[in-house]
């Protein structure tokens, strides 16, 4: 398989932690998103996703797969084991509905092109883009931090799709400097994930393409 990734995309994160839990190998293929206005921009790729986002997965079969949670749910029906998502049907939702919270409400309000029109378009000087930012960031958090479930994960002691899009975003939010002292129970779950060996592999740092 190849990954069509940037390191600092949350989306493509997610997507690295899910192959990682699986054991599933694959090939980075590094998209810049800062570069030239955006490589993932340029018709090359639009080729390849004509939504120019990231993640995007080739599948040995030669099909592509947008979407990070779509993708996700295709590696969990390939290779159910570890399960991402739990079997009881009242769990699974409140697993999905975090995981929802973060991929649907925060994070689009705060991905590169909303921000890059914020500045380019809409003439908005850096203080009042962060300010939008930590705004979505505690909008969402706040939820979160209440619909979380005992640990160490996310929803008990196992590891799930809410934890794949929860530790992504608490690194971003951590890159942009946005206050997590309200949330003890995030910064508690964040720290557990990341020292599992497929959390850790698929920090942007230790990445191929890091900067």
């Amino acid at each position: 398989m190849q990954l069509y990734s940037y390191f600092r995309s949350s989306a493509a994160y997610r997507v690295r932690i899910a192959l990682n839990l699986k054991g599933i190998p694959y090939d980075t293929v590094p998209i810049h998103l800062q570069k030239e206005g955006g490589i993932n921009r340029k018709p090359e790729f639009r080729a390849i996703n004509p939504h120019m986002r990231l993640p995007a997965l080739r599948l040995d079969s030669g099909d592509l797969l947008i979407q990070s949670l779509a993708i996700i749910d295709y590696l969990d029906d390939i290779h159910p084991q570890p399960p991402l998502l739990p079997q009881d049907p009242i769990v699974k939702a409140k697993v999905r509905a975090i995981a929802q919270v973060i991929a649907c409400d925060i994070h689009p309000l705060n991905n590169i092109g909303p921000l890059r029109y914020l500045k380019n378009v809409m003439g908005q000087d850096q203080s009042k883009i962060d300010a939008w930012y930590h705004h979505w960031v505690h909008d969402g958090f706040q939820a979160v931090e209440e619909m979380i479930s005992p640990g160490p994960y996310t929803f008990g002691s196992e590891i799930t799709l809410a934890d794949i899009c929860l530790v992504p975003q608490v690194y971003n939010a951590r890159r942009l400097k946005t206050p997590l002292d309200k949330y003890p129970k995030i910064v508690a779950i964040d720290a557990a994930c990341n020292k599992l060996a497929a959390f850790d592999k698929a920090r942007p740092e230790n990445q191929p393409d890091a900067e």
